[in-house]
């Protein structure tokens, strides 16, 4: 009597059944999540269109011409689905042939299943990053170049305008600096003349006390205004 085997193959669960009719071995490709009892009984009647298939649960005895039957074992439903039935051993009965099967080492339970595919889900990705990526990074390093031209293209005008009002508050700045210098040099000329040629010191010292006073007030008043201190910063 010929064997079936059930047995992992290039990766998928492979079911090699001996035909009834033609005499000779098939291979069935499972898909435990996704096929039932009832739809390999149809792939092994399609192969083999005078074969009648059943399944039942380890247990099962058969006599030579009788039906089969079960001892401790159940007959299993067209419903089941194939990953439940490989949780134990079971039986394959073709015609008047009775096959014990076994169940394989490594039976891929659902959730290890979605893993799997989730694993080579991701090396898939990986993969099309590793083959697409320095393309993508290439196109987006030109898109960024070119956005960056059109930058610096929108921002010329602008920096010329900046360039001019920095060059027009430099001059101001410089020509209120000088102006002040002057004012000063006027005020010492104007105090100093008046101190030794037209009065005396006992009558300028009070003078000079409230100018400088005056100046104090002067500063303080202009940092309460600006909140900034008065002195010439570098442009």
């Amino acid at each position: 009597m010929q064997n079936v085997s059930l047995k992992y193959k290039y990766g998928r669960l492979v079911l090699e059944v001996p035909l009834p009719s033609r005499n000779e071995k098939c291979l069935f490709f499972l898909r435990p999540m996704l096929m039932s009892v009832g739809d390999l009984i149809k792939d092994l009647q399609r192969e083999d269109p005078g074969a009648a298939a059943s399944i039942f649960s380890k247990g099962m005895t058969r006599t030579k011409l009788a039906r089969p039957h079960s001892s401790d074992g159940e007959h299993v439903g067209s419903t089941t689905l194939i990953d439940a039935l490989l949780d134990k051993d079971f039986q394959l009965v073709l015609n008047d042939a009775v096959y014990d099967v076994k169940a394989p080492e490594k039976v891929c339970t659902s959730s290890e299943h979605v893993m799997e595919l989730e694993d080579m889900k991701h090396v898939v990705h990986l993969l099309h990053t590793a083959l697409h990526m320095p393309e993508h990074h290439l196109l987006k390093e030109r898109e960024l170049l070119e956005k960056l031209d059109n930058l610096k293209q929108e921002l010329t005008p602008l920096e010329k305008m900046k360039q001019q009002l920095s060059n027009t508050a430099q001059f101001h700045t410089s020509r209120v600096v000088w102006t002040g210098m002057a004012l000063l040099s006027v005020q010492g000329g104007a105090l100093a003349w008046l101190t030794w040629w037209v009065y005396s010191w006992d009558v300028m010292e009070p003078v000079t006390y409230f100018i400088t006073y005056a100046t104090s007030i002067g500063v303080f008043a202009y940092y309460v205004l600006t909140k900034q201190a008065s002195l010439v910063h570098n442009t």
